[in-house]
């Protein structure tokens, strides 16, 4: 599947191929500190699959729990975070952070991970709360 999409203030723009049955949810306190919620999605990219058309991320080295170094990109102008890679950006998957994605609403996660890092709550947050079209 072709997406395209780009950071907050539009900064960072890119076009990708990916598998849409590669989106994932993780729980890890790592994504939540990142995004400031209880998870974060992402779909895995192979690196030559992914082509820049702006101006380019931002990034910063993370030693994660696993102890593998995880290379986070974001936006230097808004903040926003855009991918995360292994520590060989040239051969090592990307993820591609769901929220900068233009096609985001086609894409449905498929697995989750670091589940013990989870919410208690995360599950079924929303099932009960009101809801409201705009706000």
């Amino acid at each position: 599947m072709k997406i395209d999409g780009q950071c907050h203030c539009g900064h960072v723009s890119y076009e990708a191929e990916i598998d849409p049955e590669k989106v994932s949810v993780c729980h890890c306190t790592d994504c939540q500190k990142l995004t400031g919620s209880p998870y974060r999605v992402s779909v895995a990219a192979r690196p030559e699959n992914i082509r820049m058309t702006g101006n380019p991320p931002k990034v910063y080295l993370k030693v994660a729990e696993s102890g593998r170094t995880r290379r986070q990109y974001f936006c230097p102008e808004c903040g926003s975070p855009v991918f995360v890679c292994g520590e060989d950006p040239e051969t090592t998957p990307w993820g591609i952070r769901w929220g900068s994605i233009n096609q985001r609403g086609e894409l449905v996660p498929k697995r989750q991970i670091w589940c013990r890092s989870a919410q208690p709550w995360a599950a079924r947050a929303f099932e009960d709360l009101p809801s409201a079209e705009r706000d």
